[in-house]
């Protein structure tokens, strides 16, 4: 299996922890060059960078709300000038607040749609013209499990999901012929970092009996990014112990 990604170059929004961080680490140790970005936390940022250069590639840290397509444009340009191309783009950043349904605001609604959904317009829309000249490229959204299950005082985030998966599959049907597969990740219940332990009430839902760690999410992007996986797109990959089925 090829999974060498040796000059490439990766945008991983929301990459300052957890999960983003994970992937834009794991897709550095693989050869791949990353930029890292992060709506507030600077520092975050700088510290997965950093982690990146670690692993022997190289890292640009572009700050910004990539729910804003002012400034999806501007990261795109500092990514370009640096980099040149940018060959996967991995659309991570996601708000998830919890409140019932007739108490939410505009506010609650549109926060969470335009960082999980629409972000992921702006981002595809900026970097896929390179990948067309290119005749490669890779797409990685996340949708996770509320992508596949209603949840109780989560409408806008199962919404957004939902939006995120159809917005993939349209992306894959319209340019699998450029070389170009798009795909989404659906995460199940991953701890928040590898030093904590497993919620027991949560872990025993998971037919593995166990929680997943970042990790394991990192080496399914790792997969969807190489050029194995040249025959996988518009496909929704669960990574949740079997916990859908």
């Amino acid at each position: 299996m090829d999974l060498t990604l040796t000059g490439k170059t990766a945008f991983v929004s929301g990459s300052g922890q957890n999960i983003g961080r994970a992937i834009a680490v794991h897709l550095a140790q693989l050869g791949c060059n990353v930029v890292v970005n992060g709506a507030t936390d600077a520092r975050a940022a700088q510290d997965t960078a950093a982690q990146v250069e670690a692993a022997g590639s190289q890292a640009l840290v572009a700050m910004g709300d990539v729910s804003r397509s002012e400034t999806v444009a501007e990261i795109a340009e500092a990514a370009l000038q640096r980099f040149g191309t940018v060959d996967i783009l991995v659309n991570n950043a996601a708000r998830r607040p919890h409140k019932p349904f007739l108490q939410m605001t505009d506010e609650d609604w549109h926060g969470v749609v335009n960082t999980a959904l629409t972000a992921a317009f702006y981002t595809s829309r900026a970097f896929l013209p390179g990948m067309v000249d290119q005749g490669w490229g890779r797409i990685i959204n996340f949708a996770g499990m509320k992508a596949i299950k209603g949840y109780f005082e989560g409408a806008p985030i199962s919404a957004a999901k939902h939006g995120v998966w159809g917005l993939t599959k349209a992306l894959s049907t319209e340019f699998a012929s450029k070389g170009i597969t798009a795909n989404v990740i659906s995460p199940g219940q991953i701890r928040k970092d590898a030093a904590t332990e497993d919620d027991p009430a949560r872990a025993a839902r998971i037919p593995a009996g166990f929680m997943g760690r970042s990790e394991d999410i990192a080496a399914m992007a790792g997969f969807l990014a190489g050029p194995s996986a040249r025959f996988v797109t518009g496909q929704m990959i669960a990574v949740n112990g079997g916990e859908t089925t």
